[in-house]
């Protein structure tokens, strides 16, 4: 069994399609991952994706980024406006975690900050699962807190969540329920199976952990580092911090930026089904590991130019996207992409109505209440993994 590497763009990119590739960046994580969608591979992936996907509707995604989202956002900021400053890692937890479970199907019966807090720590112990491949110290130890977590968040929101749900749709059935009054979320689709897909009950839990942990986790990776790098940069161009209030679509393409050069996860890994040949490295073995190098590909500067390991919003890019392949590609790319970075601005989009993203919806509340980096107290990096990311990134904010 050998191992292989591709970091150019193009080989990455044909990489991520190939269909002979399976899925393997989360093995170390079965606990949690065993079963879950982005583990899956051939016809049962694609099976449950199509199932699933028809939650993830671009049009569903702008009416809740302009009709539902803003009220959630206000009332989440709104302690720490009183407070003048915020932790941008805790924030997004808050935020993203009340987004992600309304996809997912996780009913919040309460409501109260006390009750995200919960959650929130609850996620944060879920996605211990996703980044245990990187994870320093004791992987073992760690599994069993993920055990743990999700014993606690069956019975807290799961259990409750399924049982609802599924009394719902025995209404419908019965005729005594309309279908407009389902609720129009992942669990309910996957408890209401058209398609007849196997699902039992500990595979059920585990892809609503998977779906909860990995929307607000990987937003949140997202919010931080796009935080720094539009902080950092504005503070050596002010004209461009001018620029960001008075050209709405600036700041989305400073998102798309920050997005290319931090990939939630650095690397995807596959492993081969079949013999195959791939460019650069040549042939393939069954059961070869093949590392895609997302960090290096998305700097790569036959595509983005040769400053493209650093971050520039004005970039112009030729061929290829503008967050790179930080998304992924083919079967699993991701089906919240749209959500999280909205569409790109063509040729006379109306600014009100555009589809932005939440990320860029959530830095440009706290771009008008002033966020700025607080001197006295410096932004501090994640050492539990090798992943680059952020452990706490305060900023100071104003009230109006």
């Amino acid at each position: 069994m050998s191992a292989h590497t591709i970091s150019t763009y193009d080989a990455a990119a044909a990489a991520l399609r190939a269909a002979d590739l399976r899925q393997a960046l989360y093995d170390e994580g079965a606990v949690l991952m065993e079963q879950a969608l982005v583990n899956l591979h051939g016809d049962e992936h694609r099976a449950r994706r199509l199932t699933e996907s028809r939650v993830f509707r671009r049009d569903y995604f702008r009416f809740y980024e302009h009709e539902v989202f803003p009220t959630t956002l206000a009332q989440t900021l709104d302690p720490f406006l009183a407070a003048g400053r915020v932790d941008v890692v805790d924030f997004g937890y808050r935020v993203m975690a009340n987004l992600t479970v309304d996809f997912a199907g996780i009913d919040r019966p309460e409501r109260t900050a006390v009750e995200t807090a919960t959650l929130v720590e609850l996620l944060r112990t879920l996605g211990l699962a996703a980044t245990l491949f990187h994870a320093r110290g004791d992987r073992e130890a760690i599994r069993v807190k993920v055990r743990e977590g999700i014993a606690r968040f069956d019975v807290l929101y799961f259990a409750p969540s399924h049982a609802r749900r599924t009394a719902l749709l025995a209404d419908l059935r019965a005729g005594t329920l309309n279908e407009d009054a389902l609720p129009r979320d992942v669990l309910m689709m996957l408890i209401r199976n058209d398609d007849d897909i196997e699902l039992t009950r500990d595979v059920l839990l585990r892809e609503m952990a998977f779906f909860a942990l990995a929307g607000a986790h990987t937003s949140i990776h997202t919010l931080s580092h796009a935080v720094h790098e539009i902080l950092t940069w504005c503070a050596a161009h002010p004209a461009d911090r001018k620029l960001l209030d008075v050209d709405p679509f600036f700041l989305q393409r400073c998102v798309h930026e920050s997005m290319r050069l931090h990939p939630s996860s650095p690397i995807a890994l596959r492993r081969s089904m079949c013999p195959m040949h791939l460019e650069p490295v040549g042939d393939v073995a069954p059961g070869d590991e093949v590392t895609i190098d997302l960090y290096n590909a998305n700097r790569d500067t036959a595509v983005f130019g040769a400053d493209a390991a650093t971050f520039n919003p004005h970039r112009a890019v030729a061929k290829g996207e503008l967050v790179g392949l930080s998304f992924g590609l083919g079967m699993h790319a991701c089906l919240g992409r749209n959500l999280a970075a909205g569409v790109v601005a063509k040729g006379q989009t109306d600014p009100s109505s555009h589809h932005y993203g939440t990320v860029t919806r959530i830095i440009r509340t706290l771009l008008d209440h002033g966020a700025h980096l607080d001197a006295n107290d410096p932004p501090r990096r994640d050492t539990t993994t090798n992943r680059i990311m952020w452990a706490y990134y305060p900023v100071r904010l104003h009230a109006s």
